[in-house]
């Protein structure tokens, strides 16, 4: 598995596009709102997922069980961005953000 996810790494060193959905833009605002200390934090992250999604201060993984269509990257220790990771089209769509145990719900 870690030689798969090499080789497919490897083609990910160039931009990503990112298509934010309106609900994810209104459960962002809402937690910066409340967190206004994560902007910057938060900035940082989106920024190093459209260059590289396999940087490994992401810590990007694919999650398992009922949300194992999706994979997660951390903002800090205790919040998280959920998101659609569609390889083949070169697209992340983020779908929620969130602790730890409010995305993982």
């Amino acid at each position: 598995m870690k030689r798969v996810w090499k080789i497919i790494s490897n083609e990910y060193k160039m931009k990503v596009n990112i298509i934010y959905t309106h609900g994810y833009i209104k459960r962002a605002a809402k937690l910066i709102k409340k967190h206004p200390e994560l902007i910057g934090q938060y900035e940082k992250i989106l920024k190093l997922l459209e260059l590289n999604p396999f940087h490994s201060s992401l810590r990007l993984h694919k999650l398992l069980g009922k949300l194992d269509e999706l994979y997660s990257v951390s903002i800090n220790i205790t919040y998280r961005i959920t998101m659609e990771f569609l390889f083949s089209e070169k697209t992340i769509i983020p779908v929620n953000i969130g602790s730890h145990d409010e995305v993982y719900s």
